[in-house]
């Protein structure tokens, strides 16, 4: 008995484990300090994932959602048009479903630094 239930329990932890998709890596990289505001985003997901919501916030502007109707279903590499604001701090938030149903979120920064042209 002992036998079977170690099993399962090993069962469920392994299925844990690899049921979500975290992310990987994005562009700008997070607390990225860059010289311009990115005009798109990339959000690279060690798995599949249906995003719901992204959102950028730039102070002292109110937060905007990011367009995500270019995107269908379950996949692992997003890119999202941006429009950049400015100097600062740009917090982007996430929120998505991993292809198990789990629900799913997130925050980066970016930070650009954009150059005075002359």
């Amino acid at each position: 008995m002992k036998s079977i239930l170690l099993a399962g329990i090993v069962a469920f932890v392994a299925t844990t484990a690899v049921a979500h998709s975290p992310l990987k890596a994005t562009m700008p990289a997070n607390e990225a300090n860059i010289a311009a505001a990115p005009t798109e985003l990339m959000l690279d997901f060690k798995g599949e994932v249906r995003l719901t919501k992204v959102s950028m916030t730039h102070a002292p502007h109110d937060s905007i959602e990011l367009d995500l109707s270019g995107t269908k279903g379950f996949i692992s590499d997003y890119i999202l048009p941006m429009e950049g604001m400015g100097n600062g701090v740009y917090v982007i938030d996430w929120r998505g479903l991993g292809k198990d149903g789990h629900p799913m979120k997130g925050s980066k920064r970016a930070i650009p630094r954009l150059h005075a042209t002359s």
